[in-house]
């Protein structure tokens, strides 16, 4: 047996790295932020969508009086007559079985935890847009305040607190936690609703939610004239929905969860970048502000779905989805009571858990999302967007290089600056400023996926990564590139992170000198940021001080891979 070639010592800075609990600790965390109330834009003015509850309300009470009034027209009675709620559709005639029950349980606990963590990652970057490029001032929705003139204004900065009750697990900046929530539940959901449509379809059940005929929209005007004159329309659903009912499923199930899990995906780099064309005309940010609109529906008609339940007979209705029987017995209210509080602990259980064992949730999370992983890492990001693309305004994040070291490299626009390679290689090398700029060159104009929710466009010039390794040639047993920088992390210790091989093979792998056809700032991570086109852009490391290659990245830092994934608890591979 041929003994294993010893490894060789760690880049210095790997001295630097600092390890990191696998709990969150509040004393250590970004301290709390709160949001504004949230606001809407309309043209140039900003309108608090609390105004939306008193207008609301004028509105019902002029939409019952209306309502009212127009059920003493001789041609709406007719109208009335002719379309009395429920359409002409088959009937079912199987009630609503166990099946249907179970998933339906499923799918209210599902979207309780999918909503929760959702808002959570909103909190991260509280702004909504329709353009690509979250341009300060350009957003439609926003709740925290206006992004502040004369200072530098991060993406991290503009994070909010929320509540523990409400987000997942509740506190500033927890969007990594967030995403592993969000990611892993939304699979379970996606499955439910697999299971769902292909039970809903082999038995009589479909006929329930897809409308048949077109007189489903006038049984709907009708349904919905009844309920407005507070003159409830005959209840038949054990057999068929009323057409405002179905009308509000079929949208439900098959538009608003189908729109839902579309867009999530449309804000995956890996997934954007490959579609092309329907990438640049759904960017993440459309895919953004389309998600949460979703997200409104879904609550807008629980809000609806749990009222009618209750006002229109609650004994009957509980007793038809919770135990399957057609009566006004209690049996239902006794499967609800239970179920309910199922949901209920755990919704409380689920913040405190996920601070306490976060390192656990961030494992499950990568479990969960590690195919998805390894079949998009290798996908093309070349997403075909040009100059007239790049964005007027790119956000700043992470925390500057303060160091003497770093500030004499500045003074000298870098003259003396030395990127070092080396580990598992032939050949470890130390490349000039000048001789990085004199090697082949290559650009790019691609978009930005911030993991907190932003994008951006630029143009890029720099070196391939590839060019890098066949100069060094790495060593047979080399798996990853250690990326250092001349900056630290938020809580101390070197920042750095870790990408594959294969990544750093990537056609659009570049350490990147340029940034829009002039030298990157500072500010943007001069003199050398990562490129790496296929990934979210926390793993892009700025201020590239030297990189490493090596076997495994268990003995570095805390060994997840990364200074994010070690203290904030993100994911390795994240090309969503």
């Amino acid at each position: 047996m041929t003994p294993r070639e010893p490894q060789p010592p760690h880049d210095p800075l790997a001295m630097k790295l600092s390890s990191a609990d696998d709990r969150v600790l509040l004393s250590s965390w970004l301290p709390p932020q709160a949001g504004v109330i949230p606001k809407i834009r309309f043209g140039r003015h900003w309108i608090n969508v609390l105004w939306a509850l008193p207008l609301i309300f004028v509105l019902l009470v002029i939409g019952v009086a209306a309502a009212q009034a127009l059920r003493h027209m001789p041609a709406v009675q007719a109208f009335l007559v002719r379309y009395p709620g429920i359409p002409s559709s088959v009937a079912v005639t199987t009630g609503f079985p166990g099946w249907l029950r179970l998933l339906h349980f499923l799918n209210l606990f599902f979207m309780a935890f999918i909503i929760r963590a959702g808002v959570q990652i909103l909190a991260d970057h509280p702004r909504l847009y329709w353009k690509r490029d979250c341009t300060p001032g350009t957003e439609w929705f926003r709740f925290q305040k206006a992004v502040p003139t004369g200072r530098i204004w991060t993406a991290k900065d503009d994070s909010v607190t929320l509540p523990g009750w409400l987000g997942i697990p509740g506190i500033r900046h927890s969007i990594g936690l967030a995403r592993w929530w969000h990611f892993s539940v939304t699979l379970l959901w996606m499955i439910n609703g697999i299971v769902f449509y292909m039970l809903l379809f082999s038995t009589g059940q479909w006929r329930r939610l897809v409308p048949t005929n077109w007189d489903v929209f006038g049984n709907a005007v009708s349904t919905a004239l009844q309920y407005l004159s507070l003159t409830f329309p005959a209840d038949q659903s054990w057999t068929r929905y009323n057409g405002l009912q179905q009308l509000a499923y079929f949208v439900t199930v098959f538009i608003a969860a189908p729109t839902s899990i579309v867009t999530g995906l449309m804000q995956s780099p890996a997934i954007s970048n490959r579609l092309g064309w329907l990438g640049r005309a759904l960017d993440r940010q459309k895919a953004r502000s389309l998600h949460f609109i979703a997200l409104w529906w879904f609550l807008l008609f629980i809000l609806a779905h749990v009222t009618l339940v209750f006002i229109t007979d609650a004994r009957v209705n509980l007793n038809m989805m919770w135990a399957g029987v057609n009566d006004d017995s209690w049996t239902g209210l006794w499967v609800f009571i239970p179920a309910m509080l199922l949901v209920g602990v755990t919704w409380w259980w689920a913040s405190p858990f996920t601070l306490r064992h976060a390192r656990t949730v961030q494992r499950i999370g990568e479990f969960v999302s590690r195919p998805f992983g390894s079949a998009t890492q290798s996908w093309d990001a070349r997403s075909q967007l040009t100059e007239k693309d790049i964005s007027p305004h790119f956000w700043p994040n992470g925390t500057m290089p303060a160091s003497a070291e770093f500030d004499s490299l500045v003074k000298t626009d870098f003259a003396g600056y030395r990127l070092r390679v080396g580990g598992l290689v032939a050949t470890p090398r130390e490349f000039s400023y000048a001789e990085l700029k004199a090697m082949p060159k290559q650009e790019q104009i691609t978009t930005h996926f911030c993991i907190q929710g932003w994008s951006g466009v630029a143009k890029w010039g720099g070196v391939p990564m590839r060019h890098i390794l066949d100069l060094v040639q790495p060593a047979p047993d080399a798996r990853y590139a250690v990326l250092y920088s001349f900056a630290d992390g938020s809580d101390g210790g070197r920042y750095y992170d870790t990408h594959s091989l294969a990544n750093m093979r990537h056609e659009l792998t570049i350490l990147a000198y340029e940034m829009n056809g002039a030298p990157v700032s500072v500010l943007h991570g001069a003199p050398l940021r990562l490129r790496c086109e296929n990934e979210v852009a926390f793993k892009m490391v700025k201020w590239i001080a030297s990189i490493e290659l090596v076997a495994s990245y268990a003995d570095l830092g805390a060994g997840e891979g990364g200074y994010n994934e070690d203290h904030e608890f993100f994911g390795y591979r994240v090309p969503i």
